[in-house]
């Protein structure tokens, strides 16, 4: 990590002769410019601008129609991006280049664009701040490598493309060996540019691998999941291959989840999640926040599932939960308690897939988190055995239609993020549904083609 003050003289010296100021966008992906480091020294670094659409559009940038936060009539105008200059970092891959993240603000009064992902989590974490806590979250984040690059892969049309390794390399060290020389190249990349990597590991299919990074506030944990995601697909392309975060790339496959870890500590940092004397150790703190998490998951579950093909990810017996259950420590259900009975208990969120975006489902479970604390939420009765098994009342939505409709009409996440922060996601929702359907896909092609 950097100061504004050593990055001038790394300029200065000529180590460094590139900035990359970007911001997350509505898909956590990196929207942004590449500057010459002197004119950002000189004048980038208090603001430069970016077009109003990189918050009104889908996975394939297309200006969608409906937002009310821009459009064709209104001309698409300029947001100011500010950098926080606390995210100015070294980008090791790349030579002699730095990278900022940026916040957004409206180009004519500089107020904050309140729907912007990372104004958003810094809402919630000024609401938690009042309530008297202070978050500790962590991300576990999975993705596919291959063998072929991106343009191998883009020419095959993602079908015929070949997973590093041919079997299930769950924790398997002798098969992740074979891909060591591209995991140490992530590993030691993401360190040199202050990201606290804990491991890599093998996961539960051929060429699946989970990234294991250290416990910090939300912001910084989210900012640290999209600088890795942006880094491993640079990397992945540097090394003449290429990786996916899809929540379910094939349907033979495992999915590729996001499971999130999350406590709370009080001001003097200590655990509120912990109470010795208490079953579990859970305190009345983490009950009523884990009792929101469960009553509101319903209506989180586009911040945690954001795509059509999110939802492919939800299958029964395949460590993907279908229910919003808690347990201890059993990897069936929707919340996992993971060291119970210690200062180190927290929550493990087990339903986002990879394709999440950081900020808008750490907003959105810590808005609900307070709504339990809040409102001394009471607890669902522990689920204890198999939570595929367990019946239907906590059944998440199947669909991504189901998860619109929840969070359309919660009332919940409208008091705590407002209407137009709502009002805005709904409405990528409905486009991501709408260019959905319009699709004829080859699975109907091939079905219907003789046979209808």
């Amino acid at each position: 990590m950097l100061t504004l003050a050593e990055l001038k003289k790394l300029v200065l010296e000529g180590t460094i002769d590139t900035v990359v100021v970007s911001i997350p966008d509505m898909q956590g992906r990196l929207m942004g410019k590449r500057f010459h480091a002197k004119h950002f020294i000189e004048s980038a670094c208090n603001e430069t601008h970016c077009c109003n659409y990189l918050l009104a559009t889908d996975l394939d940038m297309t200006p969608v129609e409906g937002f009310h936060s821009t459009s064709w009539n209104a001309g698409y105008g300029d947001y100011s991006m500010i950098p926080d200059l606390t995210t100015l970092r070294i980008l090791s891959w790349f030579e002699k280049t730095a990278s900022v993240f940026c916040d957004l603000v409206d180009h004519q009064d500089h107020k904050p664009v309140t729907f912007s992902p990372r104004f958003m989590l810094k809402r919630q974490l000024e609401r938690l701040s009042e309530a008297g806590f202070i978050s500790n979250f962590a991300t576990e984040l999975e993705f596919f490598i291959f063998k072929e690059s991106y343009e191998q892969a883009r020419s095959a049309r993602y079908e015929m493309i070949t997973p590093t390794s041919g079997y299930n390399q769950d924790y398997n060290i002798f098969q992740t060996a074979k891909e060591e020389s591209f995991l140490r190249t992530i590993r030691n990349g993401l360190f040199d540019s202050g990201i606290k990597v804990e491991s890599t590991k093998g996961e539960a299919n051929a060429g699946q691998v989970e990234i294991n990074i250290v416990y910090d506030d939300a912001l910084k944990t989210a900012d640290n999941h999209v600088f890795i995601k942006n880094g491993i697909k640079e990397m992945a392309f540097l090394n003449e291959k290429s990786v996916t975060f899809l929540a379910k790339w094939n349907a033979d496959a495992a999915g590729s989840s996001c499971h999130i870890h999350q406590s709370l500590l009080s001001v003097d940092k200590t655990p509120s999640f912990f109470d010795e004397k208490a079953i579990h150790g859970m305190s009345k703190v983490m009950e009523h926040y884990l009792a929101g998490l469960i009553e509101c998951s319903n209506d989180l579950m586009f911040f945690m599932a954001p795509n059509i093909n999110s939802y492919k990810r939800f299958v029964t017996n395949t460590f993907a939960p279908t229910t919003s259950h808690w347990s201890i420590d059993n990897r069936t259900a929707g919340f996992r308690l993971v060291d119970p009975n210690s200062s180190s208990i927290r929550i493990e969120n087990r339903i986002g897939g990879a394709d999440l975006n950081p900020y808008l489902a750490m907003a959105a479970q810590i808005a609900a988190g307070l709504h339990g604390i809040e409102n001394k939420s009471k607890l669902p009765e522990l689920c204890d055995g198999n939570a595929y098994k367990a019946g239907d009342s906590n059944r998440l939505p199947t669909t991504l239609r189901q998860a619109i409709i929840s969070l359309e009409n919660s009332e919940i996440l409208r008091h705590a993020m407002g209407d137009e922060v709502v009002d805005h996601y709904v409405r990528a929702a409905e486009w991501e549904q709408e260019s959905y359907d319009s699709v004829v896909t080859g699975y109907e092609v091939s079905r219907g083609f003789e046979m209808s």
